[in-house]
């Protein structure tokens, strides 16, 4: 039987489920605020505010499931939307992953241990949470904040002022500053059933605080493979979630401390697309419509670039053995994520020396060096 899946959020992650869904033989129908959002590009596309349930009365009923392209859709629509058609993940989810304080008290209750955090109200609150936590210290808005955005690193005592003014008036967080080794991300998927799985450790590294880059998988130590595991599926049956999702995690002297979830596909599960039987895109759309799920092995070694502001000359990539360039379609724009690319490979050595021609090639040795330099040190 053919389903339509309604998805909120025309973004790239929204486009890459409606054209990993069509083989399966589903349709798409996408709700932006946005008349130029990429996914429109590849399938059907309602403009619409999210809190005008007249419109999305329209979307409701044209759809079989609805599902999310990230996570600020505002709560109350995703409950609206429940008493109109199913809705994975669930609403509960979702909230939670929209408030960091929330977020880590989960954290928390799972068993999986955080930077220490405090929360911050007023700037009294902050003075007395910068003396529990210590500095340095993040402050961070406990909604609406991603890629850094909604963020100050306070280093001094002086800067306490400076930060209030810049996002103090809204709820914030105050979370230790880690030094951590790596950063690594769990990317699982569960089903209507119940069904858990999940794809290789994914590590990661960003610049200006957007992903700049995603290897797997990585050799770590089994106990901090077990425990990742382990805490991201506890994550998934506390909140009955149903669908793709990512666990970021610090790896920080041999202790896992949790950063943030994505109740969503994931910028580092983008290499699964070439570098797995069954990307993390098809298997959410397996996932919200009660199918069985894909095999999350990998195929070999797989590294994803991230093209941020403007996409360079795809030439290079595309002369690789087993290269794959993503354009999504974006106006090219600082800050923004308008691509990605993936090599793979069957070995490691293979994978190195791709990466080091395309480094070359496109003059990005910065961004694949620590990549390469964790391959030749596995």
């Amino acid at each position: 039987m053919v389903a339509t899946i309604g998805i909120l959020g025309g973004g790239q992650l929204a486009r890459m489920l409606a054209i990993a869904g069509a083989p399966l033989g589903h349709k798409f129908l996408v709700v932006d605020n946005a008349e130029d959002a990429c996914a429109g590009q590849v399938a059907p596309l309602l403009q619409a505010d999210w809190r005008d349930f007249g419109p999305l009365q329209g979307f409701a009923d044209q759809i079989d499931v609805a599902t999310f392209d990230f996570e600020n859709v505002p709560a109350e629509t995703a409950e609206w939307l429940t008493t109109h058609t199913r809705v994975f993940p669930n609403p509960a989810a979702l909230s939670v992953s929209q408030d960091r304080l929330l977020e880590k008290t989960l954290f928390a209750e799972i068993g999986l241990e955080t930077p220490e955090f405090s929360a911050v109200d007023s700037i009294q609150d902050l003075r007395q949470a910068v003396d529990k936590v210590s500095l340095p210290a993040v402050l961070k808005t406990r909604r609406l904040g991603y890629d850094g955005k909604g963020q100050f690193i306070l280093r001094q005592h002086s800067d306490i002022d400076a930060a209030w003014e810049k996002l103090g008036g809204v709820p914030l967080i105050l979370e230790a500053f880690v030094n951590f080794e790596s950063e690594i991300s769990v990317v699982a998927v569960r089903s209507r059933s119940g069904e858990f799985r999940h794809y290789p450790l994914t590590r990661n590294w960003h610049q200006n605080a957007v992903l700049s880059a995603s290897l797997a998988p990585i050799v770590v130590d089994e106990e901090i493979q077990r425990r990742a595991v382990a805490r991201a599926r506890a994550l998934a049956e506390r909140l009955d979630y149903v669908g793709v999702f990512a666990l970021e995690l610090f790896v920080c002297d041999g202790q896992l401390l949790g950063n943030e979830m994505a109740p969503r596909v994931h910028n580092s599960g983008h290499w699964t697309i070439e570098g797995t039987a069954c990307s993390q895109f098809e298997n959410h759309v397996r996932a919200v419509l009660g199918l069985p799920l894909g095999d999350t092995q990998a195929l070999g070694h797989s590294v994803m670039l991230n093209w941020i502001g403007e996409l360079p000359d795809a030439t290079p990539i595309l002369a690789e053995a087993r290269g794959h360039w993503h354009d999504y379609g974006k106006a090219a724009r600082p800050g923004r994520k308008i691509g990605h690319a993936t090599l793979c490979a069957d070995s490691a050595e293979e994978l190195i020396e791709r990466l080091q021609r395309v480094g070359r090639a496109l003059d990005r040795e910065a961004q694949v060096q620590p990549v390469i330099d964790v391959l030749m040190n596995r």
